[in-house]
């Protein structure tokens, strides 16, 4: 079934009502009408089976028949802090990672990174990063839409990770693989964990002595050295396969 996020004032008894955008692209695109089955989700982890009993004007209503928990989200809170990468990468790592089950992405201005971004530009690629997580968690299925943060300094980073239970760096010059598999097993047993990935010329020694300082613990991903954008999908796939 297809699925919709809906917020709580369009949310009654036992009646859901669809507004916005995805009005047109339910009768015009999918072209659904009356007596077909969708899903609404309210971004909060819950799901209403519902079937659609009204196209008229600009309101798509939908009677609820079922309420169920969404029962797609991993059981530790994943906070994905992402070196700002240049071009269209992060929008790349935005989509895969809400697909793998983070909670949140934070963009991460750090001393290697490229990337410059003005106020202004910073706001509008906010908004579009946004708009990517959402159509990603539509389409895998997630109970929440992860919210995808101001991009912030690394400093900043760390002290928004510190209201988390538990954090790793993956850090190419790293070593013991035994260790990092403990290390990262235990992240999954936490209820909230950060992964703090690199910018493409990687960490500078100062960035990992910091994190070090804040319990920020270093782990390898191997003998070879992951690209940005693969580094965190390698990372969520492993900690999604151990919390399965």
């Amino acid at each position: 079934m297809y699925r919709f996020y809906v917020g709580q004032d369009n949310i009654y008894d036992n009646y859901i009502d669809i507004t916005g955008t995805d009005v047109n692209h339910i009768k015009n695109v999918l072209r659904l009408g009356k007596g077909d089955w969708v899903i609404a989700c309210d971004g909060s982890g819950r799901d209403y089976i519902s079937r659609i009993t009204s196209t008229e004007n600009s309101i798509i209503r939908l009677c609820v028949e079922k309420v169920q928990e969404s029962g797609t989200e991993p059981g530790t809170k994943l906070v994905l802090f992402q070196g700002l990468p240049k071009g269209s990468k992060m929008e790349f790592i935005i989509q895969k990672a809400v697909e793998l089950g983070v909670s949140g992405i934070v963009p991460v201005i750090m001393k290697r990174c490229v990337v410059k971004l003005d106020a202004g530009k910073a706001v509008k690629k906010q908004e579009r990063w946004q708009k990517i997580a959402e159509a990603a968690a539509k389409q895998s299925g997630r109970g929440i839409v992860p919210e995808v943060h101001a991009a912030v300094m690394l400093k900043e980073a760390f002290d928004i990770a510190a209201s988390l239970e538990y954090n790793i760096i993956p850090y190419e010059l790293q070593d013991g693989m035994e260790k990092s598999r403990e290390i990262i097993k235990e992240a999954c047993s936490k209820k909230s964990a950060g992964i703090f990935i690199g910018p493409e010329g990687g960490f500078e020694k100062e960035e990992i002595e910091e994190a070090i300082k804040r319990e920020i613990r270093p782990v390898s991903l191997g003998k070879r050295i992951l690209r940005t954008e693969t580094a965190g999908m390698a990372v969520l796939s492993i900690m999604m396969f151990q919390m399965q």
